[in-house]
């Protein structure tokens, strides 16, 4: 069973300077709890991942009576943790960390001991989209949060305050409840182990402010005293106003309709992009008129080549089979059409690409401008760029690839996660975006990246092969400008004022279909 450990362990994942703000919270509740009997001030979070690091270093700055433990078996994310190198980059965090460390908060990999020592325990690790057996591709992957059960029941010395920090289905509290008690049992304890329900809501990128000023926190519980302890905590510096409790059932359910509702309109603005390309309408236009009705509002409006990250798609078919499982097959199929447009929004760009470039790449440089999913991180779980990247590649480009904060290591990985084989001689990562242009018959952005706003694109323009094209895949730049420098721009959502190729729009939709059908074949070709 501890091999197992070992392995969720190893896989866990998941702004501004943050002051300590003056303490909300009675003192009672860092001491000994009256009603649950137990003492109230080490804290032990399971899983040193993207979720776990921020919001346990948050809490320990913001409580400095309380004692926080990350624990994790994965020994050089352990190390990277207690380093100047911190294993995630978040802005903010760095700062957070340096302030906290060896102080109240600890990094270790002694999980026996973190459980042990504390009277809370947050589980934060990943829960992953099942690959093999009933509901692959679908459902998700519980085998993590069921050893982080098993784990606590083995070294629990007392009775322990339980808290699922992970995304999970709905129920899942009642499962890890029953392992809890079982092993228990079987190992004739008389311990309390409470359950809640806690949902992280943080956007990678933004974790910091979103931990240090939350639209929300949710708690869910049956138990009372528990649901106060957590409240308390959290009370030292988020208004109580915003601190929700619900039941354990509607705090795991809101978690996965939430990523559901951004990526809906994520998918649904990137739907309309396609509409305006025909029509002559502007996206951005678009996006901007019906953001300001109050009752829409602009946030998750703007055209991009598709969501990523490690959660809106898990989630949404995590949601989609749950659905199916309640034989709600028209709630599932509705869902659904959010992940096969945000597939469908991926391939047809890079089928766009290549129709513009004469319906070949074949050994043409290609220089991509970013590969993590979104600015601001280094994570690249479910970018867009792989499928992009991937398409050209399969076509016989050379794709020359610029990101400041991901290593091609990082890339690679997600390409062999997702069973895609990469010719190395294909996919180089670049030094600077320079060198990832020079040569280069395009350049395709793929990330927000600040600072892609203010290259010199007419040094770049200079040193690539002509005609030079621009696919704007975040609508960030200005095309005006690119288009008086010389490039030919294809913007998301945006009819081109330039001359169109004869035949573009159908070759296009015959090649992203072509993509999502046979899932990595061949293209057909423009003839």
């Amino acid at each position: 069973m501890f091999s197992c450990l070992a392995i969720w362990l190893s896989q866990v994942g998941q702004g501004p300077r943050l002051a300590v703000a003056p303490s909300r919270a009675p003192s009672a509740a860092m001491a000994e709890d009256p009603t649950l009997g137990i003492r109230l001030n080490r804290i032990c979070c399971i899983g040193a991942g993207y979720v776990g690091g921020p919001t346990m270093a948050t809490i320990a700055l913001k409580c400095p009576d309380l004692q926080v433990n990350i624990v994790d078996m994965n020994e050089p994310r352990i190390a990277a943790w207690n380093s100047d190198n911190l294993p995630i980059y978040e802005p903010g965090l760095d700062e957070v960390v340096k302030a906290c460390r060896n102080k109240n908060l600890f990094f270790s990999t002694d999980v026996k001991k973190g459980i042990e020592d504390a009277d809370i325990i947050f589980a934060s690790v990943n829960t992953p989209t099942k690959t093999q057996g009933v509901g692959k591709g679908r459902a998700a992957d519980l085998r993590f949060i069921e050893s982080v059960g098993r784990t606590i029941a083995q070294y629990a010395n007392r009775s322990k305050i339980v808290i699922e920090k992970s995304t999970v289905p709905i129920k899942t509290a009642e499962a890890i409840a029953r392992v809890l008690t079982a092993n228990e049992e079987a190992n004739g304890g008389r311990k309390n182990f409470w359950i809640l329900s806690n949902p992280e809501f943080l956007a990678e990128g933004t974790a910091m402010k979103d931990l240090d000023m939350p639209d929300r926190v949710l708690i869910g519980g049956q138990e009372q005293a528990a649901i106060k302890v957590l409240v308390d905590i959290y009370a030292h510096w988020v208004p109580r106003e915003k601190i929700l409790t619900t039941n354990l059932w509607s705090s795991e359910l809101s978690k996965l309709v939430a990523n559901a509702m951004l990526a809906q309109r994520v998918s649904s603005i990137n739907s309309i992009s396609r509409l305006c390309e025909r029509t002559g309408a502007d996206v951005k236009e678009v996006s901007r008129a019906i953001g300001t009705d109050s009752r829409i509002g602009p946030k998750f409006l703007n055209a991009s080549v598709g969501f990523g990250g490690s959660c809106f798609q898990k989630d949404i078919l995590n949601l989609v089979y749950i659905c199916q499982q309640f034989g709600l097959e028209e709630v599932a199929a509705y869902w659904q059409q959010v992940v096969d447009m945000n597939d469908h929004q991926k391939t047809a760009f890079t089928s766009k690409i290549i129709s513009a470039l004469f319906n070949t790449v074949t050994k043409k440089k290609i220089a991509v401008l970013g590969f993590a999913f979104k600015k601001d991180t280094g994570d690249v779980r479910e970018t867009p760029a792989l499928t992009v990247c991937d398409m050209l590649m399969k076509d016989g480009a050379l794709v020359h690839v610029y990101d400041p904060k991901v290593e091609i290591a990082d890339a690679l990985q997600e390409f062999k996660y997702h069973d895609i084989e990469v010719n190395q001689s294909q996919f180089i990562f670049t030094k600077s975006p320079e060198e990832a242009c020079d040569g280069a018959h395009a350049i395709i952005v793929l990330t927000e990246w600040d600072e892609f706003k203010s290259y010199d694109y007419e040094v770049f323009y200079q040193k690539m092969m002509k005609p030079a094209f621009l696919f704007d895949g975040r609508n960030m730049l200005d095309h005006k400008v690119l288009e008086e420098i010389g490039f030919e721009v294809h913007a998301l959502g945006k009819a081109r004022t330039a001359k169109n190729h004869s035949g573009e729009q159908d070759f296009v939709l015959r090649a992203s279909s072509a993509y999502l059908d046979g899932k990595l074949g061949a293209y057909p070709s423009s003839a």
